[in-house]
């Protein structure tokens, strides 16, 4: 880097390369967001921007005692004195302490309109007012006291904490999540009654394993309720690395409305799933026949959830019911777990739990040296000055003489009974009505019951047992103070192989698969008798007719090499022109239609490319359950064939005919195949199977179907260039 003489109009110019430069500050940006915005520390659980909230609005006294104020005026102060950033991150930040609904222990009371399950914002900060909650309280114990470190803010006028004293692990009690760049974390919410057992044990037996803490803490205690489901296996090996995930599923029960008639009504959300957008997802999983089981959805909530499904019918088991709707929608989600946190010298890890409530209770042991060496310097001056005061009261005649009678008596006093400045001041600085015997009494009384808190002080700090012991009893009387009843539950999840698939609750019908050269599909009912009465839309013509049931499925080949699967219960009805068959799966634009059929167990097709190369695959291999369907040729689809046969009769696009055994094919589920026919120039023009029983039919330019009696004249080999093929003969089909 080059850095040139500045101008004479001022300013520099910097020489250096842009890779260099671009590295350099993408890389401060990254430590920046990492540390300053998205990580929480692992003592207090804080991200800055929540840490500032929690300092502004105990700098404004805002505490549970005390009236509430307009949350403007403290997102401006957090603004103005300690967080750069806009207001509206700063609202969106303090609103979320604030919801009952995100928070395990809500740290901000709020008064007004904080948004709620459903997904509504909160009302503009100018209507909503806010204190700090008693969980807040704990958080900011001791603060006043140097228990943590102070830096300078932003601009230099005034000071913030690094870290709050966190009387309580916030950490795990309330979770934290966050994106940064190339690193993330998620944490989970906890029930602090168990995270204050869990952080006992750890007081007591230092060396107890992670498996001996998930006794305590058996999973997250989301503030929504609802199941957790995943396994222990699973839960311990998330708390023991640090990454993992749990399943979390609404709670539900069943409603028994008389003659054999039921339905679910579900009282718990899991966390973090709008209730008006799981409502939408149910109501478009009926509309869009994906939900087969499920008849209808309706809200009932008022200040508790209830959220009523009623089945399609009353023979559905409800718990069948439940478990296709936990695959189908958020009725069940997966917590991920990344406890990557920011350890005590500012150093991203992922921590287990263990590390966690570790990093915490050492936390706890720095707060409590510091307050207690804070507490010892204002006892040992108070002391100090009391001090002077017993000598006041031996020797009073002689102070008052010589208070009245000398021009400096604060001279006269240090010399005549070797007091300090301090204890001088004080002396004169005190009212007579101080100098009176029962004063005297009290002074001695705070002198001695100070004198046995120095030594009670003094003995803390030097033994390390005893801080312990001291942060075990603090530690009891917040869990006393927070303590509240589990409210996610601990399950085992349940077998979904138990449960017969939605699917054989459709009712079998014969339908007619109609698909369009446009790409419109529709399915008639039964069978179509006459394909010249259909309709279509204008300039729009018929492509394919398949007969098949509604419990059947489709595959449909496109020509990119790529066969989709559609359910026949899912297509539109035959009375208008259908729909796009686009919206259903993600088809190339370029791509086109191969063909169409209906599933069929246990079958195989064979698939074969432009370039004259191909393959049988087994249909059951070929199945998607995604809307980008499987690729399943390597190259540019020509055919999509049912194997019916034991022969291949194959023409290329230089008339040239050859057959031979489809044996010679070998089976796979993916892949380019083997060659079929071989060419000097062009490719493969059409394929076909038959029975060496029946012999093959191909098709003149007339679309008449010719029989082929002679067609071992054209036995082969695989892959070899084969004969002219019959006059007229130019496709099979």
């Amino acid at each position: 880097m080059t850095i040139h003489t500045p101008t004479p109009e001022g300013g520099r110019i910097v020489e250096e390369p842009m890779s260099e430069a671009l590295s350099k500050r993408y890389l401060a940006y990254a430590l920046s967001t990492i540390t300053n915005r998205a990580l929480p520390d692992v003592r207090d659980g804080f991200k800055p921007v929540h840490r500032r909230i929690m300092y502004a609005m105990h700098q404004m006294r805002l505490n549970p005692q005390a009236a509430a104020r307009k949350c403007a005026k403290v997102v401006g102060e957090v603004m103005g004195g300690y967080h750069p950033h806009g207001d509206a991150s700063i609202y969106e930040a303090l609103v979320r302490l604030a919801q009952d609904f995100a928070q395990r222990y809500p740290l901000v009371d709020g008064q007004g309109n904080f948004g709620n399950i459903d997904g509504d914002s909160a009302a503009a900060m100018r209507y909503t007012e806010c204190k700090l909650t008693p969980a807040a309280v704990l958080l900011l114990d001791g603060i006043d006291q140097d228990s943590v470190d102070f830096r300078a803010t932003y601009d230099d006028q005034d000071e913030e904490p690094v870290v709050l004293p966190a009387g309580f692990p916030n950490l795990l009690a309330n979770g934290s999540s966050g994106i940064a760049v190339g690193m993330a974390t998620s944490i989970p919410p906890h029930n602090v009654g168990e995270l204050i057992d869990a952080c006992q044990l750890l007081l007591e037996r230092p060396e107890a394993t992670t498996e001996e803490l998930v006794q305590i803490v058996p999973g997250p205690d989301f503030p929504t309720g609802g199941v957790s489901v995943e396994g222990h296996a699973s839960i311990l090996d998330a708390y023991e690395t640090g990454r993992g995930g749990v399943r979390l599923r609404a709670r539900w029960e069943t409603e028994d409305l008389g003659r054999g008639v039921w339905r679910i009504i579900v009282t718990e959300m899991p966390y973090q799933v709008q209730k008006s957008r799981l409502i939408e997802a149910l109501a478009d999983l009926i509309e869009n026949k994906k939900a087969p089981l499920l008849g209808d959805v309706r809200d009932e909530s008022a200040e508790d959830i209830r959220l009523i499904l009623e089945p399609k019918n009353r023979t559905i088991e409800p718990e069948m019911l439940m478990e296709s709707l936990f695959k189908l929608s958020d009725l069940e989600v997966r917590f991920p777990i990344n406890m990557n946190v920011l350890d005590a010298t500012g150093t991203p890890r992922v921590m287990g739990l263990k590390d966690c409530l570790q990093a915490f209770l050492d936390h706890r042991r720095v707060v409590l040296n510091r307050r207690s060496q804070w507490r010892i310097e204002r006892v040992e001056k108070r002391l100090h000055l009391l001090e002077g005061l017993r000598i006041v009261f031996l020797n009073l005649d002689e102070v008052i003489r010589i208070v009245r009678e000398e021009e400096q008596p604060k001279a006269v006093l240090i010399a005549r009974f070797g007091l300090s400045e301090p204890q001088a001041d004080y002396i004169l600085d005190t009212r007579l009505r101080q100098l009176a015997r029962i004063e005297e009494m009290a002074i001695e009384k705070e002198f001695n019951a100070l004198s046995e808190e120095l030594a009670a002080l003094k003995a803390l700090t030097s033994s390390e047992g005893k801080q312990w012991k001291a942060i075990s009893k603090e530690l009891e009387v917040v869990r006393k103070a927070l303590i509240s009843p589990r409210r996610t539950t601990i399950g085992e999840a349940v077998d979904a192989s138990a449960f017969v698939a939605p699917e054989a609750f459709i009712p079998r019908e014969a339908i007619t698969v109609i698909l369009s050269e446009r790409g419109w599909i529709r399915a008639a009912k039964g069978k179509v008798e006459d394909p010249s009465e259909l309709k279509f839309k204008e300039g729009d013509s018929l492509a394919f007719l398949v007969p098949t049931f509604t419990t059947d499925k489709l595959l449909v080949g496109a020509s990119d090499g790529r066969i989709f699967t559609i359910g026949a219960d899912k297509l539109a009805s035959g009375r208008g022109h259908g729909e796009p068959l686009r919206l259903m799966i993600d088809l190339d634009e370029k791509a086109e239609i191969i063909n169409v059929l209906a599933h069929e167990p246990n079958a195989k097709l064979l698939v074969a490319s432009k370039a004259g190369y191909g393959f049988v695959a087994p249909e059951n291999e070929l199945l998607a359950q995604k809307r980008g369907g499987k690729q399943v040729l390597n190259g540019d689809m020509l055919a999509m064939l049912r194997v019916t046969g034991d022969h291949v009769a194959t023409i290329g696009e230089n008339i040239k005919a050859l057959i031979f055994p489809i044996a010679e094919l070998p089976e796979m589920g993916r892949g380019k195949g083997v060659k079929l026919q071989g060419y000097k120039q062009g490719g493969l023009a059409d394929v076909a199977v038959f029975n060496a029983e029946t012999g093959p039919e191909w098709a003149d330019g007339g679309g008449r179907r010719r029989n082929w009696p002679d067609w071992k004249d054209w036995l082969g080999k695989r892959a070899s260039a084969g004969r002219q093929g019959p006059r007229g003969m130019r496709k099979f089909r």
